[in-house]
């Protein structure tokens, strides 16, 4: 299968004035920073303004803050100013973690990276 197949979002939509990319759930777990390069690009590629990432693209690494992944991706999409949402359930991760919960928390508060459970949950945020 081809890298940008893999890797690729495969739907860019509107959802409630946002341009969204949404990638597929299906492929290889978005790990470093070429790959997310490539992401960014594809968003501007597309206009969007959000990405849309499912929490199973993203390897178990993400989830534990100290690896440091987490914050460099999300600072990756700052930097673009590319908006970020994790679809998903990741509670078995935030079980596990204080510091996770605290992030996720923080973060859900903000308007620049959104953990949400599902699509509908996501859509609800940006009426």
């Amino acid at each position: 299968m081809p890298y940008s197949e893999l890797y690729m979002p495969n739907k860019s939509h509107e959802l409630h004035g946002v341009r969204i990319l949404e990638c597929a759930a299906e492929g290889a777990p978005l790990r470093n920073a070429r790959e997310l390069n490539d992401l960014i690009s594809k968003a501007w590629e597309n206009r969007a303004k959000m990405v849309v990432v499912p929490a199973e693209r993203l390897g178990d690494d993400f989830f534990r803050l100290r690896t440091g992944i987490a914050g460099e991706m999300v600072q990756k999409f700052v930097n673009y100013r590319v908006r970020l949402a994790i679809v998903g359930d990741i509670s078995r991760y935030v079980e596990e973690s204080t510091a996770l919960r605290d992030f996720v928390r923080e973060s859900n508060r903000g308007n620049q990276l959104w953990f949400v459970a599902n699509i509908e949950e996501l859509e609800e945020r940006l009426r």
